[in-house]
């Protein structure tokens, strides 16, 4: 059974909610970014309230909701999939309802319930709170579909169930949206235009976090760059805010300062960071205070200017090179991760070379990294011939990952005699004897036992490492705990 919060936010109180009896069992599954998975969180919210409690068995489940994904085809696919042993279980479990929720759901619309005869609700990504409408138009015998985008909803009045917790880390979702209209994604469409949560709220649930006892929060947005609070409203709006709402307005790099500030002993990591909004007074933020980790992601896509141009980057090669110059020598050694994308329409070899050019100035520290794939109602969809072969589209992919890997294995092996601080966040995969947590830059280290436990910060040495993974000898405890 999943933990549960008794605290409901509404405006900048926190309250009890009257909650109906949990007699009833949610599935939720979830696909894609962190984001889905904080928005599972917010829907396990709602629904408890309703008298939902959460279950790990599919089969016992009187609702299964799953949260998808559509960045990339497969994606998509795999959700289909899923939904495939949703309709096994179903079979022996008629009064078992399905809905399916996220950006598949925004994207797909109406169209998900012609195609998919299972699924009994559609609900998009800003309709959540009519959750429980729809469920009783579903009770009474008819399907139920919301996927209406909101200029303002930010679920900052919600306190999320943490599911799947280890009781140490926690997304705090910031923002939804994008103003980024980049060719080759469907963000902006599934999760509607940029608007920012309530400062105050996230300190409210940061604060909460922290009296719970986690140790770690990731600040979540599509582009958490673009966060700015002048008291509501759409980001593209704020040129019309009032000159008091201009003069008093939350960036960035202040709800940074502000996380940092109201628990110092709580580490803080944000995601994800966008090239062309990333200002200097961000990386600044980060090298004032000990608690904001020294990672950051930024993912540039390509190492091309025609591509970046071609993908509506609002960025260039040289400029990502001097916002990367900026961080190293502001944040000696902070760690950068990237996305990058092979094969996007047009793409030459001399293109290609360039992207490994950029990894070789770089030399991030890992990275996710794709195949170009064609998203139906993007303007690369429109404007763009996907004119790339598969097999060459798959050897320059082959060959971003083996450079990847090489400077990985670099980058960690930098870390070979030193000792870094490490919060333990479960017992390690290949042995019941180690403890594995992540360090401040975001890379995963596995240590003994000892007398340490899940939720300590660990002074560890490093004595060894793969190309991933720092393994080392816990020193003692860390002075953060």
């Amino acid at each position: 059974m999943e933990k549960t919060i008794d605290e409901n936010k509404q405006g900048e109180t926190l309250v009890i909610p009257q909650k109906k009896e949990n007699t009833k069992k949610l599935f939720i599954e979830s696909y894609g970014c962190s984001m889905n998975f904080s928005d599972s969180e917010i829907v396990a919210s709602i629904l408890q309230n309703e008298g939902f409690n959460t279950t790990q068995s599919l089969e016992e489940a009187d609702l299964v909701l799953v949260n998808t994904c559509s960045i990339r085809d497969k994606a998509e696919q795999t959700v289909r999939k899923r939904l495939e042993k949703y309709n096994a279980v179903k079979r022996t479990n008629p009064k078992m309802k399905v809905g399916v929720l996220g950006c598949m759901a925004e994207r797909l619309k109406s169209k998900f319930l012609e195609e998919e005869k299972i699924v009994d609700l559609v609900v998009g990504p800003d309709a959540y709170k009519d959750l429980p409408n729809l469920i009783a138009e579903v009770d009474e015998g008819r399907d139920a579909i919301n996927v209406i985008l909101s200029k303002e909803e930010t679920y900052g009045d919600i306190a999320p169930v943490r599911l799947n917790t280890n009781g140490v880390t926690a997304f705090v979702s910031i923002t939804r949206g994008c103003d980024n209209m980049c060719t080759f994604c469907v963000v902006p469409f599934t999760r509607g235009r940029e608007r920012s949560r309530d400062p105050q709220s996230i300190i409210e649930e940061v604060n909460d976090l922290w009296n719970k006892g986690y140790k770690e929060i990731t600040l979540l947005g599509q582009n958490v760059d673009s966060y700015l609070w002048y008291g509501g409203g759409l980001k593209k709006d704020f040129e019309k805010a009032s000159d008091f709402e201009k003069a008093t307005a939350t960036d960035f790099a202040k709800l940074l300062e502000l996380c940092a500030k109201a628990q110092p002993k709580m580490r803080i990591r944000f995601s994800t960071s966008n090239p062309q909004d990333m200002h200097l007074e961000v990386i600044k933020t980060m090298a004032k205070f000990d608690n904001i980790c020294n990672h950051i992601h930024l993912p540039v896509q390509s190492g091309s200017d025609r591509v970046l141009k071609a993908m509506n980057r609002l960025h260039t090669r040289e400029e990502y090179f001097t916002l990367i110059d900026n961080i190293k020598t502001i944040i000696p050694g902070c760690a950068i991760s990237q996305d990058m994308i092979a094969g996007f329409p047009t793409e030459t070899e001399q293109d290609h070379q360039d992207t490994l050019s950029l990894m070789e100035y770089v030399k991030y520290n890992f990275g996710y990294m794709f195949t170009y794939s064609e998203r139906p109602g993007t303007l690369a969809e429109r404007k763009f011939e996907d004119d790339i072969p598969e097999s060459t589209k798959s050897r320059r992919l082959s060959e971003i990952i083996a450079l990847q890997l090489k400077h990985s294995e670099f980058r960690t092996r930098q870390f070979l005699n030193t000792t870094v601080e490490v919060l333990v966040e479960k017992q390690s995969k290949k042995s019941d004897q180690q403890w594995s947590g992540r360090t401040q830059h975001n890379i995963v280290a596995v240590f003994p036992k000892g007398d340490f436990k899940i939720g300590d910060f660990v002074n560890v040495k490093i004595t060894d490492c793969t190309k991933a993974t720092l393994i080392g000898e816990a020193v003692g405890l860390s002075k953060n705990n």
